[in-house]
């Protein structure tokens, strides 16, 4: 599989944003949670690519896609769009984890065209009128404070974020985040500080027709309580329980996502 990447450059709204692809088939999207790139989707999600077109991009302000501007919701759901226009892919199935399911539901909810299935793995996102779980805004303040550091101090400065981790994920997360660029990381981390919501009530989901695969969270700063919320607006939700994290269980994840991808019309 890794002898079929290929990569990707293309521009949205003058921002010159990067991607990764493999595979052949049905086209599957997959958006990173913060502070991470293209390649914590490739680490549960290399197996899609054996029968789909998995597509993994470096979100704005995120990996090689720079960007040290405001960010927003829409313009991170556009660029999405964008990568597809410039693809020639007219539907495609569209998922985040954590960070990015905020960006695959506003890519729904802006762009529903586009959204043959949307993937929620772990959402964190209540909306406008609920605001943030405080575990959840706990853990962006901290990292938002190491991040507003990082152009003055390098990018060390946010090592001690991966210091509970385990040794091995601990060093994977530390030399990825070693690539980033700075600027683009203090933009990143303020804006997820920010508490900003995709949509102002979980109410906003029940306009979505696609049909959903929805994993809840299983830890605070994944409240299982948001999944619920989402389960009760979304019209065409299957949720399926995984007590696995994206970093342990992987093929798990996979599978289901193959599972639902297949049963789409």
């Amino acid at each position: 599989m890794t002898q079929d990447l290929r990569e990707i450059w293309f521009s949205n709204q003058g921002v010159r944003l990067f991607a990764v692809e493999s595979g052949h088939g049905r086209p599957i999207i997959l958006l990173h949670g913060g502070l991470a790139n293209h390649l914590a989707c490739r680490l549960f999600a290399a197996p899609l690519a054996e029968r789909f077109r998995l597509i993994t991009p470096d979100l704005r302000g995120a990996g090689r896609s720079h960007y040290a501007g405001a960010l927003g919701w829409r313009e991170l759901a556009d660029d999405i769009a964008a990568l597809m226009r410039h693809l020639g892919i007219e539907r495609a199935v569209i998922g985040g984890v954590s960070f990015g399911t905020g960006v695959a539901v506003r890519v729904a909810l802006d762009h529903p065209a586009i959204v043959a299935g949307l993937v929620l793995l772990s959402p964190v996102y209540p909306g406008a009128d609920v605001g943030l779980a405080p575990d959840v805004q706990a853990a962006m303040t901290t990292m938002n404070v190491m991040g507003s550091r990082v152009v003055s101090e390098g990018i060390q400065a946010l090592f001690p974020l991966f210091d509970a981790l385990p040794p091995a994920i601990r060093d994977r997360g530390r030399t990825v985040i070693s690539t980033f660029d700075p600027a683009s990381v203090a933009a990143t981390t303020r804006f997820m500080a920010s508490g900003q919501q995709p949509f102002a009530s979980a109410r906003v989901l029940e306009s979505i027709e696609a049909p959903t695969l929805l994993v809840p969270g299983t830890d605070p700063t994944h409240p299982a309580e948001v999944a619920e919320l989402y389960r009760r607006h979304l019209k065409r939700s299957t949720v399926r329980e995984i007590t696995a994290t994206v970093w342990t269980g992987g093929a798990e994840f996979a599978a289901a996502i193959a599972e639902f991808t297949d049963q789409l019309e």
